[in-house]
């Protein structure tokens, strides 16, 4: 699907080499939009309530962004890596019912609408630029587009929206349910591959949030509130894209670093875990050390961290938990960098024993 993300080396077989391809298209439909996602973070960062520069008038545009702006530009990437322009005129159309169709930032569903109509899309014009009468060309083209993104629409807001926020509750009422039962630290194994598929708002406002409201409310703090927001996951994850990750991405690691850790904006990270997706393993690993410390240590915060940066963590920690809340953020930063710096040097090695074998495979076939 995507003509600039790489998917490894050929040395991949199998389903490892499909999940590869699909993290890498799932990023490229991300990757491009980063900029995009940066001015949501800045204007979340700087003008919401519990910003540094609050302000009612310029906060206003968080929330379209995020609900509408983001998904759209998404669907039409999506759209664009299928089928060109018209893939992404029609993938943009129909990711608008998918926004419709929903009460969640529709991300998840503009990354598989957007390049479901481009490709049916592509079948149409395949069957219609044949036959097409001479000076009809653009007619038929723009109501052929039309019809099938208001057919498309019409599907993301009966279907695909729908699909995609049961999937949200039911990984909502997944952690709810491990909450419930006291095994916090379990939670991560589905609160981290929620969040990097761009479901973390869903997860941490939708339940986690107003659980630990009413926890807060009765011990004045809570733990509920630090499950989705901890930067420490994505910190080790970055730090080890820099150091052992595709050369192609270790030039922006360190601007994501700044934006993740400092500025809170989690998404930042998401990408890179799509294109290595074995990296979610750290990702739920670190999660898992930073509640489970944090679970020993007894500490919580007074409030949700927002956006998730140490700024706005420091700010909503109660006096005397402080030391256990920075050693849950080091040590989950520590374990998910551990583990994802390994993942990378394994795929890297396999990526280097890939390119040997089709060196040696060509090099013999040369010699025949």
């Amino acid at each position: 699907m995507s003509d600039f993300i790489p998917t490894g080396g050929g040395g991949h077989t199998g389903w490892r080499a499909s999940l590869q391809k699909l993290g890498g298209n799932l990023a490229g439909m991300v990757i491009p939009n980063i900029g995009a996602f940066i001015a949501w973070g800045l204007l979340t960062a700087l003008f919401i309530p519990t910003g540094w520069l609050p302000n009612e008038s310029f906060s206003s545009m968080v929330g379209p962004m995020i609900i509408n702006l983001l998904p759209i530009l998404i669907g039409y990437t999506g759209g664009r890596i299928v089928h060109g322009q018209r893939g992404a005129v029609i993938g943009a159309i129909a990711t608008v019912g998918v926004i419709v169709g929903s009460d969640i930032p529709m991300f998840l569903g503009a990354m598989l609408i957007g390049p479901l109509l481009a490709w049916i899309l592509k079948y149409i014009d395949k069957v219609l630029d044949p036959i097409t009468p001479p000076g009809f060309e653009m007619l038929i083209g723009n109501f052929s587009l039309g019809i099938a993104g208001m057919l498309g629409a019409m599907l993301g807001y009966i279907a695909i929206g729908p699909i995609v926020t049961s999937i949200s509750n039911v990984l909502g009422a997944g952690v709810q349910a491990i909450t419930d039962a006291g095994l916090l630290p379990v939670a991560s194994v589905l609160v981290e591959p929620a969040k990097i598929l761009f479901m973390n708002n869903a997860i941490n406002h939708g339940v986690l949030g107003p659980l630990g409201v009413a926890q807060a409310e009765e011990a004045g703090k809570s733990v509920l509130f630090m499950l989705e927001t901890n930067p420490g996951p994505g910190l080790g994850i970055l730090v080890a894209f820099w150091l052992a990750g595709p050369k192609l991405l270790r030039g922006s690691a360190p601007g994501a670093i700044i934006i993740h850790f400092l500025g809170g904006i989690h998404e930042i990270y998401f990408p890179y875990v799509l294109m290595k997706p074995q990296v979610v393993l750290a990702a739920i690993l670190g999660g898992a050390t930073g509640v489970a410390t944090f679970v020993a240590t007894g500490v919580g915060l007074v409030a949700t961290p927002s956006p998730g940066s140490i700024f706005a963590y420091m700010a909503v920690t109660p006096p005397g938990n402080h030391f256990g809340v920075l050693l849950g953020i080091l040590l989950s930063a520590a374990v998910s960098f551990v583990v994802a710096w390994f993942l990378l040097r394994i795929a890297k090695s396999d990526d280097s024993e890939g390119d040997l074998a089709a060196a040696q495979a060509k090099s013999k076939a040369m010699k025949g």
